[in-house]
This record gives C-alpha cells, sequence and structure tokens, in this order.
C-alpha cells in the first residue's frame, strides 16, 4: 500500500501538519525527507530500514556525506541535501549565541556544546566566553584527551577568558562512552576552575557534560 493510501492520520506530512514535527517517529521524519523509497518498498519502510542497517539515528546523522551516498536509499543527491539540512540546523542553533543578543535560556548553550562536541571519538573540552550581559564572545576548544578523558588546565582557561575581555565562562565536555553521568573527576574539575575563575573576578556559570541523550548541566545538580 503507498502512503497516499494511509489513512490521513497515519501519513507523516499530515500527522506533521497537525501535531507537529515533535510528534513523529525517527522513521517518520526521515521519510518525509526521502519522499519516496526503494522500488518495492515506501519512504516509511526505506526509512525503517536504513535506521536499522545504519543507525540509530545520532549515528546516521553523524555520517560524512560521502558515507552517507553509498546507503540505500540516499545517493548523492539525497545526501547533500540532508547534509545541507543538518548544517541549517546547526547554524540556527549557533545563531542563539550571537553577541548582541543575551543568553536568556541556559539550556541554549548546552544544545549549543552537545553541537559542537557530540560524536567526537576523544574527550573534548571546551569554553564559552561571555561579557557582563551573558552575550557570547567566542567558543573555544581548549583540551582534547584520550577516549576516557582529557586533562584541564585551569590556568588555560583563565587566561582565555582574559584574552577575550570575559566576565563569564561556560564549560563543556563530551563523553565518548555515551555515558552522560559526570564523574568525580567532573566535579572535582569544575570545583578547581570556579575557584581559579574566582580569583579574577569571573564567574563560572556552568559545566555540560555532553554523551547520549540532553546536556547534562553540573549547575542544575547544584555542583557549580
Amino acid at each position: 500500500m503507498h502512503i497516499r493510501d494511509w489513512p490521513a492520520a497515519e501519513r507523516p506530512r499530515e500527522k506533521l501538519l497537525a501535531r507537529g514535527a515533535g510528534a513523529l517517529s525517527d522513521a517518520e521524519l526521515l521519510a518525509i525527507f526521502l519522499g519516496s523509497g526503494l522500488r518495492g518498498r515506501d519512504a516509511v519502510a526505506t526509512a525503517r530500514e536504513l535506521l536499522q542497517g545504519h543507525g540509530p539515528l545520532r549515528a546516521l546523522l553523524e555520517r560524512t556525506p560521502a558515507q552517507l551516498a553509498t546507503l540505500p536509499g540516499l545517493g548523492p543527491a539525497r545526501a547533500c541535501a540532508l547534509a545541507a539540512a543538518l548544517e541549517l540546523g546547526q547554524r540556527q542553533l549557533s545563531a542563539d549565541l550571537e553577541r548582541g543578543a543575551a543568553l536568556s535560556d541556559p539550556q541554549a548553550a548546552g544544545r549549543y556544546f552537545a553541537q559542537r562536541l557530540r560524536g567526537r571519538p576523544h574527550e573534548v573540552f571546551a569554553a564559552l566566553f561571555l561579557d557582563s550581559r551573558h552575550r557570547a564572545l567566542a567558543f573555544e576548544e581548549l583540551f582534547q584527551g584520550t577516549i576516557d578523558g582529557a586533562e584541564v588546565h585551569p590556568r588555560e582557561v583563565v587566561r582565555r577568558a582574559l584574552a577575550h575581555n570575559a566576565a563569564a565562562v561556560i564549560v563543556g565536555h563530551n563523553h565518548p562512552s555515551g555515558n552522560p553521568e559526570p564523574s568525580a573527576a567532573d566535579r572535582a574539575v569544575t570545583a578547581r576552575l570556579k575557584q581559579a575563575l574566582a580569583l579574577v573576578d569571573l564567574r563560572l556559570l556552568d559545566h555540560f557534560v555532553i554523551a547520549d541523550g540532553p546536556p547534562v548541566s553540573l549547575a542544575a545538580r547544584g555542583w557549580v
């Protein structure tokens, strides 16, 4: 049965228009992008096969355009369109942190760190430097490590904050293992950073851990 023959409430496009994109499954969202399926299968079935064979969704979308182009149901044109759509989404997230607009939503910073750090094969520690009105000044990747750790030097974070004339700092790092739970070392680094920054009248606003699922805020847990 073709998708157009499905009940209206079950068709991905009609469901999206009636209930919003959040109501759709990963396969349904991917099916809307595909538009049509492989021979003998509709777009939803093709999307499900892509996710089963090359997913989950995060793993699928972390592939390069050249890698996506080799997958059944995609090809070069769809791979390029998908990569462009992902870049548009990333730029929209980045726009939340452009200088000139205050960071009014703390979770926007977490989403930004996730966009920049998720999927990296090694641990990366980064900092977002803010002015006195919490407008973004710069984002820098400061330390890189192995699959299970990166050595963090608070003095370097302080040095870069002063170079940007920042008033506040948000830091974040990824867990390549996929486990989002902050470690004892993460909490210890956070305490050392907060103390070092306070010595030069700089505020540490948050420390995000990026792994599977939503970013984890140490500030939200009372650890900053």
